[in-house]
Protein backbone atom coordinates (compact mmCIF):
# COMPACT_ATOMS: atom_id res chain seq x y z
CA UNK A 1 0.00 0.00 0.00
CA UNK A 2 1.64 3.31 -0.91
CA UNK A 3 1.92 6.39 1.35
CA UNK A 4 -1.39 8.07 -0.46
CA UNK A 5 -3.24 4.84 0.33
CA UNK A 6 -1.99 5.29 4.02
CA UNK A 7 -3.11 8.44 4.60
CA UNK A 8 -6.60 8.16 2.88
CA UNK A 9 -7.55 5.35 4.77
CA UNK A 10 -6.28 7.28 8.53
CA UNK A 11 -8.36 10.31 6.60
CA UNK A 12 -11.75 7.87 6.93
CA UNK A 13 -11.08 6.38 10.13
CA UNK A 14 -12.79 9.17 12.50
CA UNK A 15 -15.75 9.32 10.06
CA UNK A 16 -15.91 5.38 10.66
CA UNK A 17 -15.52 5.44 14.45
CA UNK A 18 -18.21 8.05 14.40
CA UNK A 19 -20.74 5.44 12.74
CA UNK A 20 -19.66 2.48 14.62
CA UNK A 21 -18.75 3.89 17.59
CA UNK A 22 -20.83 1.46 19.90
CA UNK A 23 -18.99 -0.79 18.79
CA UNK A 24 -15.85 0.27 19.47
CA UNK A 25 -16.42 0.89 22.68
CA UNK A 26 -18.28 -2.61 23.10
CA UNK A 27 -15.14 -4.18 21.76
CA UNK A 28 -12.50 -2.09 24.01
CA UNK A 29 -11.09 -3.49 26.29
CA UNK A 30 -10.31 -0.84 28.90
CA UNK A 31 -13.70 1.18 28.55
CA UNK A 32 -15.18 2.49 31.71
CA UNK A 33 -17.64 0.42 32.75
CA UNK A 34 -19.56 2.67 34.99
CA UNK A 35 -20.96 2.16 38.52
CA UNK A 36 -23.17 -0.48 38.93
CA UNK A 37 -26.89 0.17 40.29
CA UNK A 38 -26.66 0.72 44.14
CA UNK A 39 -28.33 -1.78 46.37
CA UNK A 40 -29.38 -0.85 49.59
CA UNK A 41 -28.91 -2.87 53.00
CA UNK A 42 -31.71 -3.92 54.77
CA UNK A 43 -30.58 -1.27 57.08
CA UNK A 44 -30.53 1.47 54.85
CA UNK A 45 -34.62 1.11 54.68
CA UNK A 46 -35.39 -1.05 58.08
CA UNK A 47 -34.75 0.81 61.28
CA UNK A 48 -35.14 -1.19 63.26
CA UNK A 49 -32.58 -3.86 61.76
CA UNK A 50 -30.01 -0.16 61.81
CA UNK A 51 -30.87 -0.38 65.91
CA UNK A 52 -30.36 -3.78 65.98
CA UNK A 53 -26.55 -3.10 64.33
CA UNK A 54 -26.29 -0.46 66.09
CA UNK A 55 -26.90 -2.91 69.48
CA UNK A 56 -24.68 -5.05 68.22
CA UNK A 57 -21.77 -2.31 67.99
CA UNK A 58 -22.10 -1.47 71.82
CA UNK A 59 -22.36 -5.10 72.97
CA UNK A 60 -18.72 -5.41 71.31
CA UNK A 61 -17.70 -2.12 72.66
CA UNK A 62 -19.17 -3.08 76.05
CA UNK A 63 -17.05 -6.45 75.84
CA UNK A 64 -13.85 -4.49 75.14
CA UNK A 65 -14.50 -2.66 78.28
CA UNK A 66 -15.19 -5.71 80.62
CA UNK A 67 -12.51 -7.49 78.72
CA UNK A 68 -9.94 -4.84 79.62
CA UNK A 69 -11.12 -4.41 83.34
CA UNK A 70 -10.87 -8.32 83.28
CA UNK A 71 -7.06 -7.76 82.09
CA UNK A 72 -6.60 -5.09 84.79
CA UNK A 73 -8.10 -7.29 87.50
CA UNK A 74 -5.72 -10.54 86.70
CA UNK A 75 -2.99 -8.73 86.65
CA UNK A 76 -3.51 -7.87 89.97
CA UNK A 77 -5.46 -10.68 91.82
CA UNK A 78 -3.23 -13.63 89.67
CA UNK A 79 0.15 -14.98 91.51
CA UNK A 80 3.27 -14.92 88.51
CA UNK A 81 3.43 -18.63 90.57
CA UNK A 82 0.35 -20.23 89.49
CA UNK A 83 0.34 -22.83 86.51
CA UNK A 84 -2.53 -24.32 85.14
CA UNK A 85 -3.27 -26.93 82.76
CA UNK A 86 -4.97 -25.87 79.60
CA UNK A 87 -5.68 -28.32 76.37
CA UNK A 88 -3.86 -28.77 74.19
CA UNK A 89 -1.06 -26.37 75.46
CA UNK A 90 0.08 -27.73 78.59
CA UNK A 91 0.59 -26.27 82.07
CA UNK A 92 1.09 -23.02 81.52
CA UNK A 93 0.92 -19.60 83.54
CA UNK A 94 -2.31 -18.32 84.98
CA UNK A 95 -1.25 -15.04 84.75
CA UNK A 96 0.38 -15.29 81.48
CA UNK A 97 -2.80 -17.02 79.73
CA UNK A 98 -5.23 -14.45 81.92
CA UNK A 99 -3.49 -11.32 80.33
CA UNK A 100 -3.42 -13.07 77.08
CA UNK A 101 -7.26 -14.07 76.78
CA UNK A 102 -8.28 -10.70 77.94
CA UNK A 103 -6.31 -8.00 76.32
CA UNK A 104 -7.23 -10.40 72.47
CA UNK A 105 -10.61 -9.78 73.37
CA UNK A 106 -10.63 -6.48 74.15
CA UNK A 107 -8.85 -5.74 71.03
CA UNK A 108 -10.54 -7.74 68.88
CA UNK A 109 -14.31 -6.48 70.46
CA UNK A 110 -12.94 -2.84 69.58
CA UNK A 111 -12.01 -4.13 65.88
CA UNK A 112 -15.05 -6.40 65.23
CA UNK A 113 -17.27 -3.32 66.23
CA UNK A 114 -15.92 -1.17 64.08
CA UNK A 115 -16.32 -3.37 61.10
CA UNK A 116 -19.79 -4.08 62.07
CA UNK A 117 -20.41 -0.11 62.49
CA UNK A 118 -19.26 0.86 58.92
CA UNK A 119 -20.30 -2.22 57.06
CA UNK A 120 -23.96 -1.83 58.50
CA UNK A 121 -24.41 1.80 59.60
CA UNK A 122 -22.33 4.20 57.94
CA UNK A 123 -22.86 4.90 54.25
CA UNK A 124 -21.66 2.81 51.47
CA UNK A 125 -22.96 4.92 48.66
CA UNK A 126 -20.31 4.81 45.64
CA UNK A 127 -18.70 7.84 45.06
CA UNK A 128 -16.52 8.60 42.31
CA UNK A 129 -14.21 11.90 42.00
CA UNK A 130 -11.92 13.00 39.33
CA UNK A 131 -8.08 13.38 40.41
CA UNK A 132 -6.68 16.70 41.11
CA UNK A 133 -3.81 18.91 41.63
CA UNK A 134 -1.98 18.18 45.08
CA UNK A 135 -2.45 21.94 46.20
CA UNK A 136 -5.82 22.43 46.79
CA UNK A 137 -7.83 25.63 46.06
CA UNK A 138 -10.01 27.44 48.67
CA UNK A 139 -13.03 25.87 46.87
CA UNK A 140 -11.57 22.12 46.83
CA UNK A 141 -10.90 22.87 50.89
CA UNK A 142 -14.63 23.86 51.00
CA UNK A 143 -15.97 20.60 49.43
CA UNK A 144 -13.44 18.53 51.88
CA UNK A 145 -14.43 19.95 54.74
CA UNK A 146 -18.49 19.58 53.64
CA UNK A 147 -17.59 15.94 52.37
CA UNK A 148 -16.01 15.52 56.02
CA UNK A 149 -19.40 17.19 57.34
CA UNK A 150 -21.58 15.30 55.10
CA UNK A 151 -19.64 11.90 55.50
CA UNK A 152 -19.78 12.29 59.66
CA UNK A 153 -23.73 12.71 59.54
CA UNK A 154 -24.25 9.91 57.03
CA UNK A 155 -21.99 7.49 59.53
CA UNK A 156 -24.63 8.52 62.40
CA UNK A 157 -21.65 9.20 64.86
CA UNK A 158 -24.08 11.94 66.22
CA UNK A 159 -27.35 10.15 65.67
CA UNK A 160 -25.65 7.00 67.26
CA UNK A 161 -25.22 7.88 70.97
CA UNK A 162 -25.69 3.82 71.96
CA UNK A 163 -22.58 3.42 69.64
CA UNK A 164 -21.01 6.43 69.98
CA UNK A 165 -20.35 6.15 73.43
CA UNK A 166 -19.43 2.64 74.35
CA UNK A 167 -17.20 3.22 71.60
CA UNK A 168 -15.67 5.94 73.71
CA UNK A 169 -15.34 3.66 76.77
CA UNK A 170 -13.56 0.85 75.45
CA UNK A 171 -11.04 3.36 73.59
CA UNK A 172 -10.91 4.83 77.19
CA UNK A 173 -9.90 1.83 78.49
CA UNK A 174 -7.87 -0.46 76.61
CA UNK A 175 -5.02 2.49 77.02
CA UNK A 176 -4.92 1.33 80.98
CA UNK A 177 -3.73 -2.24 79.60
CA UNK A 178 -0.54 -0.76 78.74
CA UNK A 179 -0.40 1.65 81.56
CA UNK A 180 -0.77 -1.70 84.12
CA UNK A 181 1.56 -3.22 81.82
CA UNK A 182 4.59 -0.57 82.25
CA UNK A 183 4.43 -1.95 86.40
CA UNK A 184 6.34 -5.15 84.57
CA UNK A 185 9.35 -2.91 83.91
CA UNK A 186 10.22 -3.85 87.59
CA UNK A 187 8.63 -3.62 90.92
CA UNK A 188 8.91 -0.15 92.99
CA UNK A 189 12.48 -0.43 95.57
CA UNK A 190 10.61 1.28 98.15
CA UNK A 191 13.50 1.33 101.06
CA UNK A 192 14.94 -1.90 100.02
CA UNK A 193 18.32 0.06 98.92
CA UNK A 194 18.37 1.91 102.19
CA UNK A 195 18.63 -1.24 104.19
CA UNK A 196 20.32 -4.55 104.56
CA UNK A 197 19.59 -7.46 106.93
CA UNK A 198 21.90 -6.63 109.25
CA UNK A 199 20.12 -5.32 112.54
CA UNK A 200 20.96 -4.82 116.35
CA UNK A 201 21.67 -7.78 118.67
CA UNK A 202 22.49 -9.42 115.29
CA UNK A 203 25.56 -11.75 115.20
CA UNK A 204 28.32 -11.51 112.85
CA UNK A 205 28.87 -14.90 111.59
CA UNK A 206 32.33 -16.48 110.17
CA UNK A 207 31.47 -16.67 106.24
CA UNK A 208 33.29 -20.22 105.47
CA UNK A 209 32.64 -21.80 108.78
CA UNK A 210 29.06 -20.51 109.80
CA UNK A 211 30.39 -19.95 113.34
CA UNK A 212 29.34 -16.54 114.85
CA UNK A 213 32.65 -14.86 115.24
CA UNK A 214 34.65 -14.02 118.88
CA UNK A 215 36.85 -10.85 119.26
CA UNK A 216 40.06 -13.48 119.46
CA UNK A 217 38.90 -15.04 116.24
CA UNK A 218 40.40 -11.92 114.46
CA UNK A 219 44.18 -11.50 114.79
CA UNK A 220 46.19 -7.55 114.27
CA UNK A 221 46.50 -7.65 110.55
CA UNK A 222 43.74 -10.28 109.60
CA UNK A 223 41.06 -9.74 107.03
CA UNK A 224 37.62 -11.72 108.01
CA UNK A 225 34.18 -11.99 106.23
CA UNK A 226 31.45 -12.06 107.95
CA UNK A 227 27.37 -12.39 107.02
CA UNK A 228 24.39 -11.48 109.26
CA UNK A 229 23.16 -14.43 111.73
CA UNK A 230 20.02 -16.39 110.27
CA UNK A 231 21.16 -16.38 105.99
CA UNK A 232 22.07 -19.55 104.67
CA UNK A 233 23.32 -20.06 101.16
CA UNK A 234 19.76 -22.60 100.74
CA UNK A 235 17.20 -19.15 100.97
CA UNK A 236 15.76 -18.08 97.77
CA UNK A 237 16.91 -14.30 98.06
CA UNK A 238 20.16 -15.23 99.50
CA UNK A 239 22.68 -13.52 96.68
CA UNK A 240 20.20 -10.92 96.82
CA UNK A 241 20.88 -10.22 100.53
CA UNK A 242 24.53 -10.87 100.88
CA UNK A 243 25.19 -9.09 97.88
CA UNK A 244 23.93 -5.74 100.22
CA UNK A 245 25.26 -7.35 104.11
CA UNK A 246 28.37 -8.59 102.85
CA UNK A 247 31.02 -7.84 105.42
CA UNK A 248 34.80 -7.57 106.08
CA UNK A 249 36.38 -7.10 109.56
CA UNK A 250 40.15 -5.82 110.17
CA UNK A 251 41.50 -5.87 113.41
CA UNK A 252 44.04 -2.65 113.77
CA UNK A 253 45.87 -1.26 116.66
CA UNK A 254 43.58 1.58 118.24
CA UNK A 255 45.79 4.22 117.96
CA UNK A 256 46.13 3.27 114.54
CA UNK A 257 42.89 4.70 113.96
CA UNK A 258 42.28 8.02 112.60
CA UNK A 259 38.72 8.77 112.88
CA UNK A 260 36.91 9.65 115.85
CA UNK A 261 33.80 7.99 114.81
CA UNK A 262 35.12 4.57 113.42
CA UNK A 263 36.72 4.24 116.94
CA UNK A 264 33.69 4.57 118.49
CA UNK A 265 31.94 2.29 116.19
CA UNK A 266 34.73 -0.53 116.87
CA UNK A 267 35.61 -2.82 119.02
CA UNK A 268 38.93 -3.10 120.47
CA UNK A 269 40.88 -2.37 117.20
CA UNK A 270 38.27 -4.60 115.10
CA UNK A 271 36.48 -2.54 112.27
CA UNK A 272 33.68 -4.04 110.61
CA UNK A 273 33.27 -2.57 107.04
CA UNK A 274 31.12 -3.26 104.09
CA UNK A 275 32.44 -5.25 101.23
CA UNK A 276 30.89 -3.60 98.40
CA UNK A 277 32.63 -1.21 96.30
CA UNK A 278 31.16 1.37 95.75
CA UNK A 279 32.19 1.84 92.24
CA UNK A 280 30.37 -0.72 90.56
CA UNK A 281 29.77 -3.12 93.29
CA UNK A 282 32.15 -5.58 93.08
CA UNK A 283 33.36 -7.55 96.36
CA UNK A 284 36.77 -6.19 98.01
CA UNK A 285 39.17 -8.95 99.03
CA UNK A 286 42.48 -7.55 98.93
CA UNK A 287 43.92 -6.28 102.22
CA UNK A 288 47.76 -4.39 102.51
CA UNK A 289 48.70 -5.05 106.12
CA UNK A 290 51.24 -2.18 106.25
CA UNK A 291 49.05 0.60 104.93
CA UNK A 292 45.55 -0.54 105.77
CA UNK A 293 44.51 -0.29 102.17
CA UNK A 294 41.96 -2.20 101.26
CA UNK A 295 41.77 -2.61 97.28
CA UNK A 296 38.77 -3.31 94.65
CA UNK A 297 40.23 -6.42 92.14
CA UNK A 298 37.91 -4.65 89.59
CA UNK A 299 38.79 -1.23 88.89
CA UNK A 300 41.79 -0.94 91.40
CA UNK A 301 39.47 1.61 93.57
CA UNK A 302 41.34 1.82 97.37
CA UNK A 303 39.82 2.51 100.68
CA UNK A 304 41.62 3.34 103.81
CA UNK A 305 40.15 1.38 106.54
CA UNK A 306 42.20 3.27 108.99
CA UNK A 307 40.70 6.33 107.72
CA UNK A 308 36.64 5.99 107.53
CA UNK A 309 37.24 3.83 104.72
CA UNK A 310 37.47 6.67 103.00
CA UNK A 311 38.52 6.72 99.01
CA UNK A 312 42.17 7.29 98.25
CA UNK A 313 42.72 6.16 94.99
CA UNK A 314 40.40 5.29 91.40
CA UNK A 315 36.98 5.42 90.16
CA UNK A 316 35.13 4.77 93.83
CA UNK A 317 33.09 8.07 94.57
CA UNK A 318 31.54 7.46 98.59
CA UNK A 319 33.74 5.86 101.27
CA UNK A 320 32.42 2.41 102.73
CA UNK A 321 29.80 2.23 104.84
CA UNK A 322 30.79 1.10 108.29
CA UNK A 323 28.70 -1.13 110.74
CA UNK A 324 28.81 -0.68 114.63
CA UNK A 325 29.42 -3.30 116.14
CA UNK A 326 30.10 -4.80 120.04
CA UNK A 327 30.56 -7.99 122.40
CA UNK A 328 27.54 -9.01 123.81
CA UNK A 329 27.50 -11.04 127.29
CA UNK A 330 27.94 -14.34 125.61
CA UNK A 331 31.68 -12.44 123.77
CA UNK A 332 30.11 -12.50 120.73
CA UNK A 333 30.76 -10.04 118.14
CA UNK A 334 26.99 -8.43 117.18
CA UNK A 335 25.80 -5.53 115.35
CA UNK A 336 24.42 -2.21 117.05
CA UNK A 337 22.13 -1.38 113.85
CA UNK A 338 22.04 -1.38 109.86
CA UNK A 339 24.96 0.46 108.53
CA UNK A 340 25.37 4.25 108.39
CA UNK A 341 24.43 4.45 105.23
CA UNK A 342 23.15 2.68 101.80
CA UNK A 343 25.30 0.54 100.31
CA UNK A 344 26.77 -0.38 96.93
CA UNK A 345 27.53 2.17 93.66
CA UNK A 346 25.67 5.32 92.84
CA UNK A 347 22.77 4.87 95.72
CA UNK A 348 23.31 8.88 96.75
CA UNK A 349 22.69 10.21 92.82
CA UNK A 350 19.48 8.07 92.48
CA UNK A 351 17.68 9.48 96.02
Amino acid sequence: MSSHEISQAEEKLPEERAQGGATAVAEDPFADPGLPEHEHRQQDIDERAAQRSERTVALLFTVSMLATIAFIASYVALPVDKYIYVFPIGHISALNFALGVTLGIALFAIGAGAVHWARTLMSDVEVADERHAIEASPEVKAKVLEDFRTGAQESGFGRRKLARNTLFGALALVPLSGVVLLRDLGPLPGTKLRHTTWAKGKRLMNYNTMQPLRPEDISVGSLTFAMPEGMTEEDHDFQTEIAKAALMLVRLQPDNIKDKRELDWSHDGIVAFSKICTHVGCPINLYEQQTHHVLCPCHQSTFDLADGGRVIFGPAGHALPQLRIKANDQGYLEAMGDFSEPVGPAYWERG
